[in-house]
């Protein structure tokens, strides 16, 4: 090696020399701004990861993990599909009792997609096929949730059979029509009932206990017409909403941004809340449940209440920010393009959301009036 050292002029040595400190100098320096700038953007906006479903008006899906991480792809589709995304909750518990989350085909969609089980391979095919299913009963049943729901299960005749009976979903109509399918399928010896207490009545088709079943996964508000609900007249873009941001502001300079405060008590009174659990206690100071302390995210808060568009948004209306994430960010609407929320570097403060500031270029324009 020192041989080979000595051939080689002594001008391209030390030129080589300083051409490798020269890149040296160049990584060091990227990995520190890189590290700088991943500080920043997590002392700025971070928020809890863990998503609950939200609600077809007020609620929470209560399921498991599995199923939880489906919510985007549920919500990716519904947009797809034209289906508005407060349904993407009960999707949420309908998945949790068809599958748990688990396996190749969790939302059982094979047998509308293609009138096979087994065909489906894809969890993402499943749930384009499933939200489209879902779609497509829901309108059939003319938005009666529960009869949407039990024909999930029991198929399209179901639908038919309530038309010709009544027109609404009831749970006689279900077990009436269980026993009548069980009554010419019973030969094949393919079908037993899947719950004790309906073999006394032989209905043994499907499972006729199925809209309780999916709605045990759910809490919240469902209107009469399975539609998701709208604000009641003292919504949070009313009087309730000033009410709401009066509350809110009583906040202001006594609190710190914590990754994942503000969901035990002892952490509302030491003051340490990030942006969702601030936008939760601030709502309930006014008597409106928009999730559980522990559970409460933007993901929850995304899906509940009535979507505003922005040129119409009011004091009190919930409103969204890409941050770190789509809807990384959530704060109250004050008007005059500015926001009350618990930011990084604040706390709980008001802060702009016109164009050309940090906020105002990542407002992507979700609205949401509880």
């Amino acid at each position: 090696m020192h041989i080979v050292l000595q051939l080689i002029p002594k001008k391209y040595l030390i030129g080589g020399t300083l051409i490798l400190l020269g890149l040296s100098g160049l990584l060091i320096m990227s990995t520190i701004i890189a590290i700088t700038g991943e500080f920043e953007k997590d002392s700025q906006q971070s928020e809890v990861t863990e998503i609950e479903g939200g609600g077809i008006g007020v609620g929470t899906a209560n399921v498991s993990p599995e199923v939880m991480k489906y919510q985007p792809l549920l919500e990716k589709y519904a947009q797809k599909h034209g289906l508005d995304a407060s349904y993407v909750p009960i999707m949420m518990a309908l998945m949790m009792q068809e599958s748990g989350g688990r396996g190749n085909d969790p939302m059982q969609s094979s047998e509308s997609y293609c009138g096979s089980v087994g065909c489906i391979s894809s969890p993402e095919l499943s749930v384009d096929k499933g939200v489209l299913h879902f779609k497509s009963v829901l309108e059939k049943a003319h938005y009666d949730l529960k009869l949407c729901l039990q024909s999930y299960n029991f198929g399209g005749g179901f639908i038919n059979y309530v038309m010709k009976n009544g027109g609404k979903y009831t749970p006689e109509l279900a077990i009436s029509f269980s026993q009548l399918q069980y009554q010419k399928v019973k030969h094949t010896g393919n079908y037993h009932c899947v719950r004790p207490e309906m073999v006394p009545y032989s209905a043994c088709y499907g499972d006729a206990k199925y809209v309780d079943a999916v709605l045990k996964y759910y809490t919240g508000t469902i209107t009469a017409d399975g539609k998701p609900a709208a604000p009641a007249s003292g919504g949070s873009g009313s009087k309730s909403g000033v009410k709401v941001i009066d509350a809110g502001k009583t906040l202001i300079g006594k609190t710190r941004y914590v990754f994942g405060g503000g969901r035990s008590q002892s952490d509302i009174n030491a003051g340490r809340f990030d942006c969702s659990s601030f936008v939760r206690w601030a709502f309930e100071q006014v008597g409106m449940n928009v999730g559980p302390m522990s559970g409460v995210t933007t993901d929850t808060l995304k899906t509940q209440g009535q979507a505003i568009n922005p040129k119409d948004m009011k004091p009190g209306d919930v409103v969204f920010f890409d941050t770190y994430k789509i809807d990384g960010h959530v704060g109250i609407y004050v008007g005059n393009n500015q926001f009350l929320g618990c930011q990084g570097k604040t706390g709980v403060a008001i802060a702009s959301m016109a164009k050309g500031t940090y906020f105002g270029e990542r407002f992507n324009g979700r609205v949401k009036r509880f």
